[in-house]
């Protein structure tokens, strides 16, 4: 069935509560210029195992944080589908989900647990006049004649689901869909001088992003429905290197594009790798077939795409190698400002 109502809340944070009890939930006290909201982030999980798995970047770089900005304050509902804002934790190559970790919401002791890893970020953002939070999930109301049980304002509004919400399993399924996941992500906007009594400071913009995913659920699902599909029996999150990646890309060349953006691969394994049948992917999913290659042991081979199926947009996108069954193997993620006219893209 997916999510009802997915999309992005912005706004401005002013107070928090961390999450405790039975069904722990760090909640966020949001403002936009008129209405209140509350973010309801899951730091615990109903199903065994319990910790969820976390990954904060301190500097997230992606093509979607182009259009981040541009967003009004408030609720934007977004359509689920590739190119667009919606997050996809397995088709966006938004980060390695081998980076993700398992950790319980309660810990004895100082930025040790989940509920610390998002708190500290959240501080900071009440801290800060001009920063701005990005709630990405489902939304809830408004309520009218609720208030608010955590905050008290009225009437109740807010967002939830702010995790990955596909591959899942029991009662939960009914949730599953693509370019639907949830996310908190951060908004720090530069300073261009801060006086320190010797001299002068330069505080860069900076974005941190939050990812959350349930141990529970599945990093192969199904194109359409995102349920899981039966490659799901191995370790969740993957722990194993992929086998060949994609480390380089000609986005721009030198003269017209179509037919002569290339992109590079490398095999880690020690034997000889046939790449025939599989394919590249770019940020619209369209698909350029690998017809006929192989790869010696610690050697690379260069993909040219004919300029009929995927293309490399020079203001930021997303690269992806499939397998013959149309299941993601690597992909990499680059932004309008790695893109220069001639020059290879390294990643």
């Amino acid at each position: 069935m997916a999510l009802k109502q997915y999309g992005v809340l912005k706004g401005k944070a002013i107070n928090k509560i961390m999450g405790q009890g039975s069904s722990p939930h760090y909640e966020v006290h949001l403002i936009d210029d008129t209405t209140d909201f509350r973010v309801a982030v899951n730091v615990k999980s109903n199903l065994a195992p319990s910790e969820l798995l976390y990954l904060v970047i301190d500097d997230f770089q992606h093509p979607i944080l182009a259009n981040l900005p541009l967003l009004a304050k408030g609720f934007t509902a977004l359509q689920s589908a590739p190119n667009q804002i919606a997050l996809d934790f397995i088709r966006g190559n938004l980060f390695d989900p081998r980076q993700m970790r398992p950790l319980p919401h309660n810990i004895p002791g100082p930025d040790n647990d989940l509920n610390e890893k998002i708190d500290a970020y959240v501080q900071r953002a009440i801290g800060d006049e001009r920063a701005s939070v990005y709630a990405f999930g489902e939304c809830w109301g408004p309520e009218p004649g609720i208030k608010d049980k955590y905050f008290g304002f009225l009437p109740g509004n807010g967002i939830h689901d702010i995790h990955m919400n596909q591959g899942n399993v029991g009662d939960f399924v009914k949730d599953d869909g693509v370019w639907q996941d949830g996310a908190l992500l951060f908004h720090f906007p530069g300073i261009d001088k801060v006086n320190v009594g010797v001299g002068a400071e330069i505080w860069p913009e900076q974005w941190v992003a939050v990812f959350l995913a349930f141990q529970s659920q599945c990093w192969h699902t199904d194109d359409h429905t995102g349920h899981q599909l039966p490659q799901c029996k191995e370790i969740i999150p993957p722990v194993n290197e992929p086998s060949v990646q994609i480390i380089a890309a000609l986005i721009n060349p030198e003269g017209t594009d179509p037919g002569h953006e290339t992109v590079t691969l490398i095999n880690l394994t020690p034997g000889q790798v046939n790449l025939s049948g599989w394919s590249i992917a770019d940020k619209n999913k369209s698909r350029s077939l690998i017809a006929d290659m192989r790869i010696n042991p610690g050697a690379t081979g260069v993909v040219k795409l004919d300029g009929q199926g995927a293309q490399l947009s020079n203001s930021g996108g997303i690269i992806t190698l499939l397998d013959p069954e149309g299941l993601k193997h690597h992909g990499v993620s680059y932004t309008k400002d790695q893109v220069l006219s001639g020059w290879t893209v390294l990643f």
